[in-house]
């Protein structure tokens, strides 16, 4: 889950969201929202992380994963998009193929990287956990009859093995894989576009498919040959999040006009979402609410990406946009005072974070794991946690500002001595 590279980033916010295709740079809120939702996938997957407690997901339906899953189609629609309309349908293609073999190769480094980690942490024996047990890597290690498939890293390598928490780059994968079918079909109508967005979209509903009787043909992949269980990210589903994002930056949808109403609706859907979230749940004690997500837990679905969470995705969206301003602009803190100079410094951070996304990433659901280790050495207090989170914080902000210095290639800049 992440998104295209684009190496040219302006200093200042000069596109608006909507605007048309041709010779566009990017958005200011682009890579902030993307950069925010960078924090938020660390903390979440930082075992025994009480900050996990409290962060966006926990109060509606839809999470940071839908934050960078729809900025990452936006960025998409910069660097793939244009190479489409300027080099054609087979060179953009092309573009597309190559950065699916990137991220193909960053899932499998992230995975054996994490796996030697996880192994040389238990093999320490300081905390008496089992960090690769923790990831449900057990067929890895523990030999069984019930296995049909004795190659497990044959079945990872060609992603027929997908363990869950290593799940979210095939998910992208395959979305980038639909992108050369989407700029076809935009030569001659979008509404072809939509139509065939919204039909792989229903048929990775399991529900539905069911309901009519079609669920031989709901779209999913298998994650192991073992078992019947599935992508937990399934691709056809979150398609739908990624190419409205693409849409918006390739001005297929219009931005949505500023208005009191539309602020209002967004609104109500997003303070009605909180009784049914999981602080509902959880602080307020809501049962009706425990049953309700129980009943339409297919609405709901993350694997599947249910159609509520699409609804409360897209309230909060716009709600942020407008916040933000045109083109960013209530982002830039006004004056030259101590707090000015400190959120602008901040919001540096944060940008360049969210410009180098696939380093970020593959550092962060590594450095989470560590994380978790550090907590159960050090102890679980607030103090602590705090402290781990911040130092987890640092390191991607370092993974981003070095990826983008290797990004630069200044060993080109210099003479020869």
């Amino acid at each position: 889950m992440t998104a295209a590279t684009t190496d040219h980033i302006p200093s200042r916010p000069v596109t608006a969201l909507g605007a048309s295709a041709s010779g566009r740079v990017r958005d200011l809120r682009l890579d902030f929202f993307r950069g925010i939702a960078m924090f938020i996938i660390l903390i979440a997957h930082t075992p025994g992380n009480f900050l996990t407690s409290w962060i966006p997901a926990r109060w509606g339906f839809s999470d940071a994963t839908e934050i960078f899953v729809f900025c990452s189609g936006m960025a998409s629609a910069i660097a793939f998009g244009m190479t489409f309309d300027r080099a054609g349908w087979l060179l953009g293609t092309a573009r597309v193929a190559f950065r699916v073999w990137q991220v193909y190769w960053a899932h499998v480094g992230l995975f054996f990287a994490t796996l030697a980690m996880t192994v040389y942490l238990t093999d320490l024996d300081i905390t008496g956990r089992n960090y690769w047990g923790q990831l449900n890597l057990w067929m890895i290690f523990v030999e069984s009859d019930k296995w049909d498939n004795p190659d497990i890293l044959l079945s990872f390598m060609t992603l027929r093995y997908v363990p869950n928490y290593f799940d979210i780059l095939p998910m992208y994968m395959v979305v980038l894989c639909l992108m050369p079918v989407i700029m076809w079909l935009s030569r001659y109508s979008l509404w072809f576009v939509a139509g065939f967005v919204g039909i792989v979209w229903l048929m990775a509903q399991d529900a539905f498919m069911q309901s009519i009787n079609m669920g031989a043909y709901h779209l999913e992949f298998p994650a192991e040959p073992w078992t019947d269980r599935q992508w937990f990210f399934n691709p056809f589903g979150w398609q739908l999040v990624f190419f409205t994002g693409f849409a918006f930056m390739r001005g297929w949808l219009p931005k949505p006009p500023v208005t009191t109403g539309l602020i209002l609706i967004a609104a109500a859907i997003v303070l009605i979402n909180i009784p049914l979230s999981n602080i509902g749940v959880r602080e307020f004690g809501l049962e009706w609410a425990r049953e309700w997500r129980t009943e339409y837990k297919a609405l709901i679905n993350k694997s599947d990406f249910g159609v509520l969470r699409y609804v409360h995705f897209l309230a909060l969206a716009y709600l942020a946009w407008v916040a933000a301003g045109d083109k960013g602009a209530r982002l830039l803190a006004q004056g030259s005072g101590a707090l000015a100079r400190i959120w602008q410094r901040t919001l540096a951070i944060i940008l360049k974070v969210g410009q180098q996304s696939l380093a970020v990433f593959v550092v962060s659901m590594f450095t989470a794991r560590v994380m978790g280790f550090a907590m159960d050495v050090m102890g679980r207090d607030v103090a602590t946690t705090l402290l781990v989170n911040f130092a987890g914080a640092a390191v991607l902000v370092a993974t981003a500002y070095g990826a983008g210095w290797f990004k630069t290639q200044p060993w080109r800049a210099r003479p020869a001595s």
